[in-house]
């Protein structure tokens, strides 16, 4: 196998900002969405709320972790996931996606 052809794992944190008020739909929306991480090859390595953050603090943080980019992006697309847009976009008011390279 060369080089080119090596699945790499992608490791994901992300953040997500509720919309004001909207905390627990928030909790709820990603309860069901990242029930679905497994059915692509990931992982969720860690999750959790924000406590006693200052203003401008996100909601909640996330560490992910596919077995390959092409993992992540079937979770992206799933349709099951896509299907709940109208429930995310009531929910969420931001989210920032930052892929982390191990060291």
């Amino acid at each position: 196998m060369s080089d080119s052809t090596i699945e790499t794992p992608v490791t994901l944190c992300v953040l997500l900002w509720a919309i004001s008020g909207q905390a627990a739909a928030l909790a709820a929306y990603e309860d069901r969405v990242l029930d679905l991480v497994t059915d692509h090859g990931g992982r969720v390595l860690q999750r959790g709320t924000v406590s006693g953050a200052a203003d401008g603090a996100p909601t909640e943080v996330q560490f992910l972790e596919f077995d390959s980019a092409a993992d992540m992006d079937s979770y992206m697309k799933d349709p099951r996931r896509t299907a709940l847009a109208a429930e995310r976009d009531a929910a969420i008011a931001r989210t920032d996606v930052h892929r982390i390279s191990p060291r």
